[in-house]
């Protein structure tokens, strides 16, 4: 049996405090579904992986194999830091396993590899980051008023006000042709770290929220993903 779920390793919403904050100062967290994902969404702990491999591992099929998560994972997010002190000129990511420690979770990652080991766990792609990294930075580098009030909080993951409507979250979205030069590094460069942290190479990839031009498969298949699942339009 296997269960897919999305958005390990991203910090979506960084803490109640922030997501408390940032609705009383108006910025939309909870039209359409983002509700479920803006009160409820945080980094697993050591204790939270824990409990999930004990459920996992009570429960065997008849050829003795445990239930498997798909974790359909990032690699990366931005690091708030450098971003601001560049003066939103320059776009400075930082691995997930240093989100980790920022967030005082560093111990959870041998949980992760502890459960690729134990065939219970099974990280694959879903991108460096899960943010349209060219569309925000447009945004904070023109001083758009949202973004920047949720930068402050370490926060993307909003209801963001675009002309074409493009989310934050959509990695792969298309402002202008010109960014898919830029996707196109993002996606081996993305690849290029997983390989580093997980020891091997993803094969499966789920670009985050939909939009996801053709032309950027080839460079997924030359850097090892075999097997895609996005929307059909």
């Amino acid at each position: 049996m296997v269960i897919e779920s999305d958005d390990w390793g991203s910090i979506r919403m960084p803490s109640k405090g922030a997501y408390k904050e940032l609705k009383l100062k108006g910025i939309d967290l909870d039209s359409v579904d983002s509700y479920r994902y803006d009160q409820h969404d945080t980094l697993a702990s050591h204790d939270d992986l824990a409990g999930l491999f004990g459920a996992l591992s009570k429960y065997k099929d008849k050829n003795g194999h445990h239930p498997v998560i798909t974790a359909v994972s990032l690699v990366a997010n931005p690091d708030f830091d450098k971003i601001k002190s560049a003066n939103f000129n320059e776009y400075y990511y930082e691995p997930f396993t240093e989100t980790l420690k920022k967030y005082g979770r560093e111990n959870a990652f041998d949980l992760w590899q502890e459960g690729v080991k134990t065939h219970l766990f099974a990280p694959q792609f879903h991108g460096r980051e899960h943010l349209n990294v060219q569309v925000w930075m447009h945004a904070l580098r023109t001083n758009d008023p949202d973004a920047r009030l949720a930068f402050d909080y370490n926060c993307w993951g909003f209801n963001n006000k675009h002309p074409y409507n493009i989310f934050y979250q959509a990695a792969f979205d298309l402002n202008t042709p010109d960014e898919l030069d830029q996707q196109h590094h993002i996606i081996a460069d993305g690849l290029q770290l997983f390989e580093k942290l997980h020891g091997y190479k993803a094969t499966f990839f789920v670009p985050p929220n939909g939009p996801f031009n053709n032309s950027l498969e080839k460079t997924a298949s030359e850097n090892g993903i075999k097997w895609m699942s996005s929307s059909k339009i």
